[in-house]
């Protein structure tokens, strides 16, 4: 029985030497440390060429949903711990990032969305601390540069109120020459929009659409210009609409 135990023991350690490369060693260099780094090296390099384990660039062929950089990621959100460093590089267990992916999606994760949310709790989490700091210090929760005022100007003379309400009865007369009440609506008689006319733009009168615009930017800029003035807008009774379009 001993010599049975002796002669596997013998069959193993010829076994390891084959794996190891090193049949055709001496005894004592057989198993010195430099030997089993090399057998480790050898070990790792046929492992990732079988696939059992998965560079960073590599990742997202199993979790499809990780964000950019993703085995930082993984090793910080989900404590990833299965996975080895050779250099510089990380390389992770395939099996475990299967797993990983098939419970991801079991709770309906998206690693990405899920990204996004962590950026944003830790943005608001910071400004939360610097306003609780602010508060308990009884800092103000703004700063102006020392020395900073005077930073204004003035109004120009108001022109004549008259000479606006005669450029809105010019607008108004162009508006019933060009019919222009088929292609804009005007809002309690003050605002002037234009009226969807998107679906018919490439057969419209060319020029319509350009005229249209214009008309409504000159008659708000007017009225609202009147209202500055006199502190009301002038009416415009459109026919057929005396009240105007309600909003």
């Amino acid at each position: 029985m001993q010599k049975e135990i002796l002669q596997e023991i013998r069959d193993l350690r010829l076994m390891l030497s084959k794996i190891m490369g090193l049949e055709n060693e001496t005894p004592d260099k057989k198993y010195s440390e430099e030997s089993v780094v090399n057998a480790q090296k050898l070990y790792l390099k046929m492992s990732i060429e079988r696939g059992d384990w998965v560079k960073d660039t590599e990742i997202c062929r199993y979790i499809k949903s990780l964000p950019w950089n993703p085995g930082t990621f993984i090793r910080k959100e989900f404590e990833f711990t299965n996975w080895i460093k050779r250099g510089h590089e990380y390389l992770y267990a395939k099996k475990d990032l299967i797993a990983l992916g098939v419970e991801l999606a079991a709770r309906n994760i998206d690693c990405k969305r899920y990204k996004e949310f962590l950026d944003e709790k830790a943005a608001f989490d910071k400004r939360m601390a610097v306003l609780e700091e602010a508060k308990t210090k009884k800092i103000p929760t703004w700063k102006i540069q020392k020395g900073l005022k005077n930073v204004t100007t003035t109004e120009i003379p108001k022109p004549d109120q008259e000479k606006v309400r005669a450029h809105l009865a010019e607008l108004k007369q162009g508006f019933k020459t060009n019919k222009y009440a088929l292609y804009i609506d005007i809002y309690k008689g003050t605002h002037a929009k234009m009226k969807r006319v998107y679906h018919y733009e490439k057969y419209l009168e060319p020029g319509i659409k350009r005229g249209c615009t214009k008309w409504i930017d000159d008659f708000n800029y007017a009225n609202h210009a009147l209202e500055l003035i006199t502190g009301k807008k002038e009416k415009f009774k459109v026919e057929n609409n005396a009240e105007g379009i309600q909003l």
